[in-house]
C-alpha cells in the first residue's frame, strides 16, 4: 500500500489531505469528528479580531441540475472569542498529536498586534500558522486579509513580523485576486515564508433573483461581494499553482506550496500534487458531502498510487511539471483530427451545431444512404420510433483544425476522440519560427507566404 505521509515545510500528517480554514475548522468538536474520519490535518478557521457574522452568509451556484459547483460566502474569520478557540486547539493537538493542525491568523497589519496572537497560538502546541492575506470581503475593508495580500510590500513586511518572532513553521495564504500571483509569492518568500498555500477565495457577485430583483445572497435588502470557491475555481488554483512551481523565484527559494481550490476528490488531489503541491486542503466538498469524503480520497489515491507504481507521494510530487510550457515553445506542425465513433453516437447532433456554428465547419450530416442532408427536425427521418434512419455527423478530416470542441460538447463519454494524425507542416515552434523569420510576426503578407509553403489552407 502506498505511503501517503507528508513532511510539509517541517509538519508531519499521515496524509496530504487537509481541511482548509473554514466552517469545517469551526471549533475543536468539529475537527475532532473530521480526524475520526481519516483527514490527515486541520487548518484551523481563522482568529483574529473580534468580529460580527451576518445571517444568509452563502449562495450556491447550480448548473444543469448539479448542485453547488461553486459557493459564494460573506462569512467573515472565526466569531468565536480568542481564548476558547485558543483552548479548543491545545486540546485537539494533545488528543491527535501524528495530525497537523495549523492556526489560520488576521490581524491588524501592526508588528504589536501579529506578535501578541502569535505568542498566543505558540502556546497551544500547534504545527504551523498560515498568515490569511486573502479574505476579499469584510475584513479586507478594515486593512486585513486580501488588504495585505494584494499590496507585495504588506505581504513582505507582516511575513517578516511574524517569522522574525515565531519558531514555528509560517505558511503563507496568498490571494487569487491579483494580477501577477507570483509578485505575493515574491514578497511572502523575503519575508522569511516557510511555505505559500494558494487559492484563498475570488471577488464575485454570484447571481440576482429574478423574482425578488436582489443580489443573492440577500442580507436584508443589499447585497455585496463575496469569496467563490468550489469545484468551478480548479482549473484557475490549478494554473495559479503551476504559476509559482515553475517560477524561478518560487523555485530557488524552496519553499513548499499547499494546494487548494476546487478539490473535491481523489482525482483533483492527484492533479494538484502532479503540478508541484506538497499537500492539499479542502473545503467546499466537505461543507457539500460532510467529513467522509475523506475516506473516498484516502483509498482512491492509494490505490493509484499502487497502479501506477508510486511508492510514497515524492514519487509523483510535480511530474507533470515539465510538461508546462509557453505558447512560443509550443509545436504549430502537431495534428489532431475528430473521429466519432459510429457505434457510440446517439445523432443528437451537438457536435455538428457547435461545429457548424461556432467552428470551422468540418463535420457534415450523412444519412443512412450515404447522402449529406442538411439539419433541422424531418419528421420522416426523426423520432424515437425512426432512429436507425437518422443522419449521422461524420468529420472531414481534411478540414478539420483539431480544435477540439465537438469532443467537448458531445454528450458520451469516449464519442468523439481527438486522434494524433500525421502532419505535412513543419515541426517549429512559434518562437523558433519568428526568431528565423521575424517578418512573419508583423506582416500579413510575410504570414501568407509561409502558409502557401506549408501548404497550409485556413477556411
Amino acid at each position: 500500500m502506498a505511503d501517503l505521509s507528508v513532511h510539509f515545510a517541517g509538519i508531519r500528517a499521515p496524509n496530504p489531505f487537509w481541511l482548509a480554514s473554514a466552517p469545517p475548522t469551526n471549533s475543536g468538536a468539529q475537527i475532532h469528528r473530521a480526524f475520526e474520519h481519516g483527514w490527515g490535518g486541520a487548518v484551523w478557521k481563522t482568529i483574529g479580531a473580534p468580529v460580527l457574522n451576518i445571517s444568509n452568509r452563502y449562495a450556491g451556484l447550480s448548473v444543469g441540475g448539479q448542485r453547488l459547483l461553486a459557493i459564494n460566502n460573506v462569512e467573515l474569520i472565526s466569531d468565536r472569542p480568542l481564548d476558547v478557540n485558543l483552548r479548543e486547539i491545545a486540546e485537539i493537538k494533545r488528543l491527535w498529536p501524528d495530525r497537523a493542525v495549523i492556526v489560520s491568523a488576521m490581524v491588524d497589519a501592526s508588528p504589536e498586534a501579529w506578535r501578541e496572537i502569535v505568542m498566543m497560538i505558540e502556546d497551544t502546541g500547534a504545527d504551523g500558522i498560515e498568515l490569511n492575506y486573502g479574505c476579499p470581503q469584510g475584513m479586507s475593508e478594515r486593512g486585513m486579509g486580501a488588504a495585505v495580500g494584494q499590496v507585495p510590500e504588506m505581504c513582505e513586511l507582516n511575513t517578516h513580523w511574524v517569522t522574525s518572532i515565531t519558531r514555528l513553521p509560517v505558511i503563507v495564504k496568498l490571494t487569487p485576486n491579483v494580477t501577477h500571483i507570483t509578485d505575493s509569492a515574491h514578497a511572502a518568500i523575503a519575508g522569511g515564508a516557510h511555505a505559500l498555500s494558494l487559492i484563498n477565495t475570488i471577488n464575485s457577485v454570484m447571481s440576482v433573483d429574478l423574482d425578488t430583483l436582489q443580489i443573492t445572497p440577500s442580507i436584508g435588502g443589499r447585497g455585496t461581494h463575496g469569496g467563490y470557491a468550489g469545484p468551478a475555481v480548479k482549473p484557475i488554483a490549478l494554473n495559479m499553482l503551476t504559476e509559482l512551481l515553475t517560477d524561478e523565484g518560487v523555485l530557488r527559494s524552496g519553499v513548499p506550496v499547499c494546494g487548494m481550490g476546487g478539490i473535491q476528490t481523489w482525482r483533483d488531489a492527484a492533479e494538484f500534487l502532479l503540478l508541484g503541491a506538497g499537500a492539499v486542503q479542502v473545503c467546499t466538498a466537505a461543507m457539500h458531502h460532510g467529513y467522509r469524503i475523506v475516506e473516498d480520497m484516502i483509498d482512491g489515491l492509494s490505490n493509484w498510487m499502487d497502479d501506477k507504481g508510486f511508492a510514497a507521494l515524492p514519487d509523483l510530487t510535480g511530474r507533470a511539471l515539465p510538461q508546462v510550457s509557453t505558447f512560443g515553445q509550443l509545436d504549430l506542425g502537431y495534428q489532431a483530427v475528430a473521429r466519432i465513433d459510429p457505434d457510440r453516437c446517439i445523432q443528437c447532433n451537438l457536435c455538428y451545431v457547435a461545429c457548424n456554428d461556432t467552428a470551422h465547419q468540418c463535420i457534415d450530416l450523412v444519412a443512412p444512404g450515404g447522402v449529406r442532408v442538411n439539419p433541422g427536425y424531418d419528421p420522416r427521418v426523426n423520432g424515437r420510433a425512426v432512429a436507425d434512419t437518422r443522419p449521422t455527423p461524420v468529420v472531414r478530416e481534411p478540414d478539420c483544425v483539431g480544435c477540439a470542441l465537438c469532443a467537448n460538447v458531445c454528450p458520451v463519454d469516449g464519442c468523439i476522440e481527438m486522434v494524433s494524425v500525421p502532419s505535412t507542416q513543419e515541426h517549429v515552434s512559434w518562437d523558433q519560427l519568428t526568431a528565423r523569420r521575424p517578418e512573419i510576426a508583423s506582416s500579413w503578407e510575410a504570414m501568407m507566404a509561409y502558409r502557401k509553403e506549408q501548404g497550409i489552407e485556413i477556411h
